[in-house]
């Protein structure tokens, strides 16, 4: 299937108009670039119930994080979906990922906090790792201040976000918690040293590309990093067997589509339930771009309502 028809505009309109590739910018730069790519793609008509910002501790500080109550909440706990935007662990922040966060609070019916963990290269890995995971167990051990269900608490996370999102499942399983009822990754990094047909075909002019991948590494990984590591590279862990379910999204036309549908085969292997959907027309960042790309929004939604399922089932 070709690419969708709104994605193939937007990758034309930024061609014609030369933009400066991530690569080629320094971090400021490249972070005024993706608000400015939210500005102009993100979702910006979704009404909801509530939004409440606050900070949480954090073993390097303070971590900010953002709560979104749906429309129609329908009870005082209700399950919660921490979320972890994406950007290459370098760029992006709540406001870039606001859109999708409102679409899926309505859509799960859950309370979304979305967590603003530190970026590199001021802070390299394992600071947003160590973020992830602590804002994660802070929120289990507080969900009844929040609003939430204890007992049915998910993470979830995009791209550098859907690897702190499988990562944290892992730490959460070694550590004995907390418990988490489902992972959902959206166009996961999960192999950083990875070489897979699609990052091959993909490396170039398809919104995220190869170089791209190598400048994000080099400003999060310290030098000498082994990139093996399970907790920059979830995809390299040894055991994935009691793993909370999975529900797992690439694009077709995704440079990281493969590594992606490998972790859904090794967690299937391993007894993990899994939903994996590969996203047909689709580049990387689609589910950020729902204010542009209606197919974006319909996938978001149809998301959000698999979530809601397993959820309550």
């Amino acid at each position: 299937m070709p690419l969708d028809p709104h994605v193939k505009g937007i990758l034309d309109a930024m061609a014609v108009a030369g933009r400066p590739k991530v690569w080629q910018l320094t971090p400021p730069e490249a972070r005024l670039g993706i608000v400015e790519l939210a500005a102009a793609a993100d979702a910006k008509d979704v009404a909801i119930g509530r939004v409440a910002n606050r900070e949480i501790p954090g073993e390097g500080g303070g971590i900010p994080i953002r709560v979104y109550t749906p429309v129609a909440p329908g009870a005082d706990r209700l399950p919660g979906l921490v979320y972890f935007h994406g950007g290459g662990f370098v760029i992006g922040n709540l406001d870039t990922h606001e859109g999708l966060c409102r679409i899926l609070a309505n859509e799960t019916g859950c309370r979304v906090v979305s967590v603003d963990y530190r970026l590199a290269p001021e802070h390299r890995f394992p600071a947003a790792l160590d973020d992830a995971f602590a804002a994660t167990r802070w929120i289990a051990e507080h969900a009844p201040e929040l609003g939430i269900d204890p007992n049915c608490i998910a993470v979830a996370g995009d791209s550098a976000g859907g690897n702190l999102a499988a990562a944290v499942c892992q730490q959460a399983k070694a550590d004995g918690g907390p418990l988490l009822a489902l992972q959902v990754l959206f166009c996961p990094v999960l192999d950083q040293p990875g070489e897979t047909e699609s990052r091959r075909l993909f490396a170039e002019g398809h919104l995220l590309e190869k170089a791209s991948l190598e400048w994000f590494y080099a400003h999060y990984c310290p030098a000498g990093s082994d990139l093996t590591d399970p907790r920059l590279s979830p995809l390299r862990a040894g055991e994935l067997a009691g793993l909370p379910p999975a529900h797992i999204h690439t694009a077709a036309f995704d440079p990281l589509r493969d590594e992606g549908k490998a972790y859904a085969d090794r967690l299937v292997r391993a007894g993990v339930k899994v939903r994996y959907t590969c996203h047909d027309g689709m580049v990387h960042h689609f589910y950020c771009m729902a204010g542009a790309i209606p197919a974006a929004r319909a996938a978001l939604k149809e998301a959000g309502a698999a979530i809601k399922a397993a959820l309550d089932g």
